[in-house]
């Protein structure tokens, strides 16, 4: 099942404290952006991030799921309501992201 541009749109406006979050399609899920950095993605209307330490320290009962078949396990975000959280997530797991790709 593909994600839906509506789920899209809210995570973004949830994100929207954020400065520098970027998106990309990619078949039919969207992929997260963060200062050019991948921190997480849309994968059948669930947001879900990488699982850094920070991340499993702020989230420890948070779910690891697979965003699609064959992928690396990754965090299910719940607390998707609480804008704040969200800004603290991607900005404390961002030191513990690899560095982006070189075009």
């Amino acid at each position: 099942m593909a994600s839906s541009k509506e789920y899209l749109q809210f995570i973004l406006d949830q994100l929207s404290l954020l400065r520098g979050v970027s998106h990309r399609a990619m078949m039919g899920e969207y992929v997260l952006y963060y200062l050019d950095k991948v921190f997480g993605g849309i994968y059948d209307d669930r947001f879900l991030v990488k699982p850094t330490a920070t991340a499993a320290a702020m989230m420890p009962d948070a779910p690891r799921e697979i965003p699609y078949e064959g992928g690396r396990e990754m965090l299910l975000v719940d607390n998707v309501e609480d804008r704040e959280f969200l800004r603290e997530l991607v900005e404390a797991i961002y030191a513990e992201l690899p560095p982006a790709k070189k075009k």
